[in-house]
């Protein structure tokens, strides 16, 4: 039916009328509402009755809402935008004939056409993109412990949940872009949103920061991620280190007094030993004398 309609629309003779549709694509915010804007003009007045407005898929032509005798006619309305979609019939006698998509889906983007018959007939196309912001991104690394200057560190950026792809840049602590030893993966979910994995490589130096930055194509928001990693203070924390050397400090001084009293002690043995043996000497000559 709707088919005929249209090859109706397309024998009118007369001059066609003026509908507008936006030039530039219109971005739908995924799981909103959208509206896809199409006005006409260029009629005298007429009544609703005689009104025909038409969307349709402009690569498939399968139907996305149909309207003709004063009320919606779905019955060729394509299966996934059931329920999804309508016109604003009070807003149509003044020549608006734009249609509200609901619950806008990833598979929802692409060009619709907009076709008006009353009197006479016209038509225009747009293209409607779909967007969904990402989660801000997180940096991890690995391995975490015993990181020492020279060690070679992977540092991973991850965001969820973002359509279309994200652009991913690496940049160090002075912001210059790092663009070596980078990959960076990005899977859809049953929704077709993307989830964004990227991996950065590096030689870690004694202190070293690493941002990572998210950018939306459709959006034009980015959200950025920072990460420090000190090897130093992951190698050996400085706290730890002035207990350890406190510690080294205590042990030497008890091993320093130790032994300045192992030395007074073995000094003053000797000396009793030295006194007791001559003791005896001069009572063994006292003795010999007597005799």
């Amino acid at each position: 039916m709707l088919a005929l309609l249209l090859c109706a629309a397309l024998a009118v003779h007369a001059d066609a009328l003026e509908v507008r549709v936006p030039e530039s694509p219109a971005v739908a915010l995924f799981g909103t509402d959208a509206v896809l804007n199409c006005s006409f003009s260029g009629v005298s007045e007429f009544n609703l009755s005689e009104l025909s407005v038409f969307w349709q898929l402009s690569d498939t032509k399968r139907a996305v809402h149909s309207f003709w005798q004063s009320r919606d006619q779905l019955s060729d309305q394509e299966e996934r935008f059931s329920n999804r979609t309508s016109l604003f019939p009070d807003q149509l006698p003044a020549g608006n004939a734009s249609l509200l998509l609901r619950r806008v889906r990833v598979a929802d983007e692409g060009s619709y056409s907009c076709f008006v018959m009353v009197q006479t007939y016209g038509s225009g196309a747009m293209l409607m993109q779909v967007a969904a912001p990402f989660s801000k991104p997180l940096v991890t690394w690995g391995p975490e412990s015993a990181l020492k200057p020279g060690d070679v560190v992977a540092l991973s950026c991850v965001a969820y949940g973002g359509y279309p792809e994200a652009e991913v840049l690496w940049q160090d602590g002075a912001g210059r872009n790092l663009t070596d030893n980078v990959t960076i993966s990005q899977v859809a979910n049953e929704e077709g949103l993307f989830s964004v994995k990227s991996v950065l490589t590096v030689i870690l130096e004694p202190s070293s920061t690493y941002s990572c930055r998210l950018m939306h194509p459709l959006l034009g928001e980015e959200g950025q991620a920072s990460v420090t990693i000190s090897a130093q203070g992951l190698v050996f924390p400085p706290l730890a280190l002035w207990l350890t050397v406190a510690l080294a400090v205590c042990l030497l001084a008890l091993l320093v007094a130790l032994a300045a009293v192992c030395r007074r002690k073995i000094r003053e043995s000797c000396e009793e030993m030295r006194a007791g043996h001559k003791g005896r000497m001069l009572a063994k000559r006292d003795v010999c004398r007597s005799s």
